[in-house]
């Protein structure tokens, strides 16, 4: 079973965290930002990862250190169920449409931590929420996930559906390279025997 807990406390946030890599898209989701409640169900629902995240954080302030702890949280608990990395495919990309919007993300689970963003958001916000924080979540994630991930708006005129498309690409491209190859199941997809 590739599963694990994360518990994250600093001055700014609390942090609970479990994932299940091979579930079924289940999630229960508080982190006390609403849009990001919403990206982290439908992150949940479209890599069929069963995610459980509750955040106490100082969002009185603003969302930023609770969008960018969990992101920092949710690399940390792909590492640990990873693991080694045996028999994962490794790679995954995705296109995905919404509406206007086309999303481009390719991942590499390579040990390397990269973000390329390619993105353009029209507007600072989406209700309450500043969507430059979506960049900053997934900066948190690569770095503690340790991989190569490249995010590229395509095609987008609305805030909301970009973001929405990129946490629905995001994981529907994990899905792919966290993926069990049986015929490797045994193996490290690297030529160097570690990732």
């Amino acid at each position: 079973m590739r599963t694990s807990e994360i518990v994250r406390n600093t001055a700014e946030t609390k942090i609970k965290l479990s994932l299940n890599l091979d579930g079924t898209g289940k999630s229960n989701i508080d982190t006390g930002v609403g849009f990001l409640d919403h990206m982290l169900t439908l992150f949940a629902r479209h890599g069929r990862f069963d995610l459980t995240v509750k955040c106490d954080g100082d969002t009185y302030v603003d969302g930023h250190h609770t969008t960018e702890d969990i992101g920092i949280a949710l690399g940390e608990a792909f590492a640990e169920a990873l693991g080694e990395k045996r028999g994962i495919v490794r790679y995954g990309s995705t296109i995905l449409p919404m509406d206007e919007t086309l999303i481009l993300t390719a991942v590499d689970l390579s040990g390397r931590a990269h973000l390329e963003w390619d993105v353009t958001l029209p507007t600072a916000k989406v209700g309450d929420f500043d969507t430059e924080l979506a960049k900053e979540f997934f900066l948190g994630f690569v770095r503690k996930c340790e991989c190569t991930l490249h995010i590229r708006e395509l095609s987008g005129e609305n805030s909301h559906h970009i973001i929405e498309g990129i946490y629905k690409s995001a994981a529907r491209t994990l899905r792919d390279a966290v993926a069990i190859d049986e015929k490797y199941r045994d193996e490290i997809p690297s030529t160097k025997g570690l990732l």
